[in-house]
């Protein structure tokens, strides 16, 4: 119990540093799900899945495995999917076609 203790207090003590900026953010790591729910983005986004995997660049078998649970989606695609549930429009914005201005 107190070696839990101990590495939570040091994890609070990690936060506190990168709050007061005497760390750099680059000492934390981002949180990839284990799972995502990619019917339910889809369906926020009114999208069918030929439709959700031509905006977003999956192939449509991988959307239709991914929902049925043939196939879990890889930790790249998951931290993908995850940015489109919370900010589909920073995708596309990163992701669209190239300008002539780029």
């Amino acid at each position: 119990m107190a070696e839990n203790f101990n590495r939570i207090m040091e994890g609070l003590g990690d936060v506190l540093e990168i709050v007061e900026g005497r760390a750099a953010p680059e000492s934390y790591r981002v949180h990839i799900p284990e799972k995502v729910d990619v019917k339910a983005i889809r369906d926020r986004l009114k999208l069918t899945q030929a439709g959700f995997a031509e905006r977003f660049g999956f192939s449509i078998g991988a959307v239709r495995d991914w929902e049925q649970d043939r196939r879990t989606p890889e930790k790249s695609a998951r931290a993908l999917l995850t940015i489109i549930d919370r900010e589909p429009a920073a995708v596309e914005r990163a992701l669209g076609p190239i300008t002539a201005d780029t």
